[in-house]
């Protein structure tokens, strides 16, 4: 029961060091799949894709992956793995246009020699 359980000692960050997203691995590998670019290193498109990718994903703070994966029917799990996967293909189109449309600005304000 939790009301019995010990209160964590909120002065030890170790209490609470294991809480994270569950999305945020899965989000990351399934860029690696997808993108030659992020698995060629550049790490700058895969923060911002992962990015974009997990503020399309709900939020679900876990202490343990285990703990998610292991109370998901086969029929969820199946569900999660679209999710991510359809956020990280927007993700990467989206992060990519909008390079590519910095990049026409940038060429269109640059002084020409002439």
């Amino acid at each position: 029961m939790l009301a019995t359980t010990a209160r964590p000692n909120p002065n030890r960050r170790e209490d609470v060091d294991n809480i994270h997203n569950y999305y945020e691995r899965h989000v990351i590998e399934a860029i690696l799949e997808a993108s030659e670019r992020a698995r060629q290193g550049d790490r700058d498109f895969l923060a911002d894709v992962a990015c974009v990718a997990l503020n399309h994903l709900p939020p679900k703070y876990i202490r343990h992956d285990v703990d998610m994966s292991f109370f998901m029917s086969p029929q969820e799990l199946e569900e999660v793995n679209d999710k991510i996967a359809r956020a990280v293909n927007h993700a990467i189109s989206y992060v990519s246009e909008r390079e590519t449309e910095n990049s026409a600005k940038d060429s269109e304000t640059e002084p020409t020699n002439t």
